[in-house]
């Protein structure tokens, strides 16, 4: 009370030595109207304890006020923006103008748990609370009650899934997302940012890439490779100029690990870029990333024209005598100029088609020239490496992989979002201990996918499985750019591996017969099993057609396109059976294999399938099993939703 006395106090002081009459705002006059949505009066009604919801922080960012909005993609879609407006609005009505001059009201990157969007941290002398679900209409009562009494409105503060979320990750890249504005480089200064990249031009390039080397970095955008190693390749080249390029081209369905970086801490990016491209005598950089992603594209111009400005980019960087500059370039959003070659080619001018290798990049990439090719994740981590020591990043992650991931956690799960766990997490700590189990209690966990649709699925049986690249490369999945989807007993596989198929198939490039031609013939194979036309040769045929894909084509999204086929006959062969033979879908998802039946020793007598079925092809009285005529039965699904108890197959 006494810090929010003081801004009121100085507000007043202020306005009496401009000799100006004092505007009364008797009450809430020039405030937003407060309205009581219905979501506010169910919200009275929940018994959260204040104990449970208010996490509490020490620290120098949190003294006097400071409040911290959302304003990655998702919360700006939730409405974030109009949040910080109705902050700015409420707090200058009630005499609290000084608190908005001294942008106590601050916008911060995506925090992960995207769910819970417009999420908001009020700190006070130092406490945090957090609120979730946040509106304009909340802002009145979150200011009067909380910041001007003292008083947390327990019942919007975030609820102990909120905590099992975010407890047992491990944040690294993350960490500053929620945390700082990542339009002000002033904002990344406070926390250190650009100490890594003048630590790193103090250095020799040699020596900063024996660092890299010594931390064990690898690739985050797919197959793992040692970052230090492709330095030291590219560096020993001798042709000049040479390129270093950040790959943002996000292009895995549900991905958007990339995007959250650059949207909340971009500079770690730059400073990223600025390490590499030192070390391997690169003057010049582009980062290519997809045109879909506005908000980063436009936070990333933001950075790079403070960064010069501030003499990080340019000539003489940090007076070291090292020149170094930063181009965007907008890709069209074809998945294939995620591949590097593809994407060489792109910014080149010309169509993204990869091309055969080798030579590499790191020998002869961008206009003919050594280069080389990082992902967001990887460059992101570099500042850190630098500043705190390759033997602390080493120390964090797995014997052979080491560091964090970040993963977008989706699916069939109850805590879906952006997470960061070290490497060698277990499949079971993520899914049950982050993740929160399976969204809806009477279903069980059946298979996870990683990798997005160069992955594999991993069945539940392998779910204490440790989260690095050589698990995963042997069961038959990959680490990817880190998809995560989680599927439970009412998800086909054999129509699970379809979609994906059609994923990239739809986005190949067509360059090469082995992928081009290969992939459509295991879609359509795929297709006619899912519609019940399936023949007994269909599974082998699509073992050979996968194993020939792998083994033929030009490049790596050729090269991984039947993982998903192959690893769903592996695991769940008995599935493509029943399709087959039997003319059965058992998850009951293939509309043309629909068989509804009530399994008479599970059923409960509950009647809720009877009253949900359109057609009445369900008979049901008390205290008697329920029974489907399969000549009513419209095959719609509606009864194997409604059963609580899976007693309908």
């Amino acid at each position: 009370m006494g810090f929010i006395s003081n801004l009121i106090e100085a507000d007043r002081m202020a306005e009496k030595k401009k000799a100006k009459p004092k505007i009364k705002t008797a009450g809430r006059a020039n405030a937003a109207p407060m309205k009581k949505p219905e979501a506010e009066t169910a919200a009275k009604s929940k018994t959260i304890t204040k104990a449970k919801t208010k996490a509490v922080t020490k620290g120098p960012e949190a003294k006097g006020l400071t409040i911290r909005v959302c304003v990655g993609t998702g919360g700006l879609a939730a409405g974030s923006q109009q949040v910080i407006d109705t902050f700015h609005l409420e707090l200058s009505a009630r005499g609290m103008k000084s608190a908005i001059e001294k942008k106590c009201v601050n916008k911060t990157g995506c925090r992960g748990f995207c769910a819970k969007d417009v999420l908001v941290d009020v700190i006070v002398d130092g406490d945090i609370s957090t609120y979730q679900f946040v509106t304009p209409e909340k802002v009145v009562r979150i200011v009067d009650e909380h910041i001007i009494s003292g008083q947390p409105v327990d019942e919007w503060l975030v609820g102990p899934d909120y905590h099992t979320f975010h407890d047992k990750q491990t944040k690294v890249l993350l960490k500053q997302c929620g945390q700082i504005d990542p339009e002000d480089i002033n904002a990344y200064l406070n926390i250190g940012g650009y100490e890594g990249a003048k630590k790193a031009l103090a250095l020799t390039e040699f020596e900063v890439i024996e660092e890299v080397k010594k931390s064990g970095l690898r690739g985050r955008g797919g197959a793992g490779f040692l970052t230090g190693l492709k330095w030291e390749f590219c560096s020993m080249s001798k042709p000049t100029p040479k390129y270093i390029i950040c790959n943002a081209d996000e292009g895995d369905p549900g991905a958007f690990m990339d995007r959250s970086v650059i949207e909340g801490n971009p500079h770690s990016v730059l400073e990223g870029m600025i390490i590499g491209g030192y070390a391997i005598g690169a003057n010049y950089g582009y980062i290519y990333i997809r045109a879909e992603y506005p908000l980063a594209i436009e936070r990333l111009k933001i950075a790079i024209a403070e960064a010069t400005e501030k003499g990080f980019l340019g000539k003489n960087v940090f007076k070291s005598g090292f020149d170094f500059d930063v181009r965007i370039k907008e890709g069209a959003g074809a998945f294939i100029c995620g591949e590097e070659t593809a994407l060489i080619a792109s910014i080149e001018g010309k169509r993204g088609m990869p091309r055969s290798k080798p030579p590499f990049p790191v020998n002869k990439g961008l206009w003919g020239k050594p280069t080389v090719i990082n992902n967001v994740e990887t460059l992101a981590n570099l500042p850190m490496i630098i500043t705190k020591g390759s033997k602390w990043f080493s120390s964090i992650g797995s014997e052979q992989s080491k560091g964090t991931k970040v993963f977008a956690l989706t699916g069939k799960i109850k805590n879906t979002g952006l997470i960061e766990v070290p490497m060698g997490m277990s499949l079971k700590e993520i899914i049950y201990d982050i993740g929160g189990g399976m969204e809806k209690k009477n279903r069980e966990l059946k298979a996870v996918q990683t990798g997005g649709p160069s992955g594999g699925c991993i069945p539940a049986s392998h779910i204490e499985m440790p989260v690095d690249y050589e698990s995963l490369m042997r069961i038959g999945s990959m680490m990817g750019s880190g998809g995560m989807v989680v599927m439970d007993n009412t998800t086909c596989m054999v129509d699970m591996a379809k979609f994906f198929i059609s994923f990239t198939q739809n986005e190949s490039c067509g360059k090469c017969v082995p992928c081009r031609i290969g992939t459509k013939r295991m879609l359509e194979i795929l297709t006619r099993i899912t519609e019940g036309k399936g023949r007994e040769s269909d599974i082998e045929l699509l073992i050979e057609l996968g194993t020939d894909i792998k083994m033929s084509s030009l490049c790596g999204l050729g090269q991984s396109a039947p993982n998903p086929i192959l690893s769903t006959i592996n695991f769940f062969r008995d599935e493509y059976e029943a399709h087959i033979k039997e003319g059965r879908c058992p998850a009951g998802v293939c509309k043309a294999l629909r068989q509804y039946i009530v399994d008479a020793e599970v059923c409960k007598m509950c009647g809720k399938c009877a009253r949900v079925c359109p057609s009445t092809a369900i008979t049901w009285q008390p205290k008697q099993k329920a029974f489907i005529d399969k000549s009513k039965c419209v095959k719609c699904g509606a009864c194997f939703e409604a059963c609580p108890f899976n007693s309908i197959l």
